[in-house]
């Protein structure tokens, strides 16, 4: 076989596929992505997926299985505390995180918020609570852009979210804002994200745009990213990979608009980078979809997935490792429009491989990370077992 040279690891963000045995210390009870959505929806459509062995996963609900599967196939357990999308993409570069971030049921503490209004002149804030991102402009936006306050608010996830409409202040000033409240929340406590939200139109037509930023807490060094970097290798972040790890360890950041412009710039980005990472983040199921319960807009987003999948595959080469998996759940058919603490499906596919091999259920999300680590011959990672041993067995 030829030696693999280039791996293209893509992230469908949210899309789980069944509650993880501790989802009842989470409140996710019930909870499966794909599982519900088939049940709720329809059955899904999704060939390409289907023959990279997804429907043969252990205990997925939802996809019908194939006979002989193109690639490997498994689901995988998140060993660190929490079910966002900063603890799940860290793990799967090698970072455990025992102790999940800190979150704020009750909103941010008056000394956070003060300092916030000050250091940005500001007449005050909106919020400050938990609360769907769409429905808190509905009911806040007319006052934001009466007032000039910015609409603060969280979820179950460690998260500062500043909405703010485009016609009272600009991306720039709202994103001056994300940056201080970085710098505040670094001095006092560990906050996994800033978000910034911008919006949109009328009251009562308010649209959040594709103009959103994180701003991560820095990840520790010792994880995949850097590890290739320091060892030459090219490492193209796709969508918001640079977001989630405060650009540690990217050589290439490519911001996105929405899924369709995250797999046009992955398939340019295999014309151009012919070695290295390429690591996309497709953010839509967890944003457009699974935060805003819409089963149906998942399950479509599902499918057009699928048929770009059928695109990219017919891209990779001899040398190349496709890997795709998610980062948590977002069960839109739940009450909650939270993240979900789910199993993950895992799926790896190269051209050569001559027969496709289930490794049913992997302990950590850095098993994904620690096989990339042994593909690139960089440091080994703190946490994962490797199975590139089961790939070559597959091509060989």
């Amino acid at each position: 076989m030829k030696e693999i040279n280039r791996v293209i690891w893509i992230v469908l963000d949210s899309v789980g596929v069944g509650e993880l045995p501790d989802a009842g210390e989470y409140g996710d009870e019930g909870s499966d992505t794909i599982g519900n959505i088939s049940k709720v929806y329809r059955e899904l459509e999704l060939p390409n997926l289907r023959k990279l062995g997804l429907g043969n996963i252990d205990g997925i609900n939802g996809v019908k299985p194939v006979d002989k599967p193109m690639g490997i196939y498994c689901k995988s357990k998140e060993l660190s505390n929490g079910k966002d999308t900063t603890t799940g993409h860290w793990e799967m570069t090698g970072i455990y995180r025992p102790v999940g971030f800190k979150t704020y049921p009750n909103g941010f503490d008056d000394e956070i918020i003060g300092e916030f209004i000050k250091e940005n002149n500001l007449p005050g804030i909106l919020a400050n609570y938990p609360a769907s991102g769409t429905k808190i402009i509905e009911e806040l936006g007319e006052e934001h852009i009466k007032t000039k306050k910015p609409i603060i608010y969280t979820s179950a996830d460690s998260v500062f979210q500043i909405a703010c409409h485009t016609d009272v202040y600009s991306l720039d000033e709202l994103y001056k804002m994300c940056e201080s409240a970085r710098e505040i929340l670094n001095r006092r406590t560990e906050t996994a994200r800033v978000i910034a939200r911008p919006f949109i139109g009328e009251p009562g037509a308010f649209t959040r745009t594709s103009d959103r930023r994180d701003y991560s807490v820095m990840p520790p060094m010792n994880n995949l990213l850097v590890y290739m970097k320091e060892n030459g290798e090219n490492v193209v972040g796709v969508g918001k990979i640079e977001d989630i790890f405060c650009k540690v360890g990217v050589t290439k950041a490519i911001h996105t608009k929405d899924n369709e412009d995250g797999m046009d710039v992955t398939l340019s980005s295999m014309k151009e980078y012919k070695d290295g990472l390429i690591f996309t983040n497709l953010v839509d199921f967890d944003s457009k979809w699974g935060h805003r319960n819409d089963p149906k807009g998942y399950g479509d987003g599902l499918e057009a997935f699928d048929i770009r999948l059928g695109q990219l595959l017919e891209e990779l080469t001899d040398s190349d490792l496709l890997i795709i998996n998610a980062d948590h759940g977002c069960d839109p058919t739940t009450e909650s429009t939270d993240h979900s603490r789910e199993y993950v499906p895992v799926l790896v596919y190269n051209k050569l491989m001559k027969n496709g091999m289930n490794l049913h259920i992997r302990n950590s999300f850095a098993d994904i990370g620690q096989t990339i680590a042994e593909i690139f011959d960089v440091n080994s990672l703190d946490v994962g077992q490797s199975f590139y041993g089961e790939v070559l067995k597959c091509i060989d």
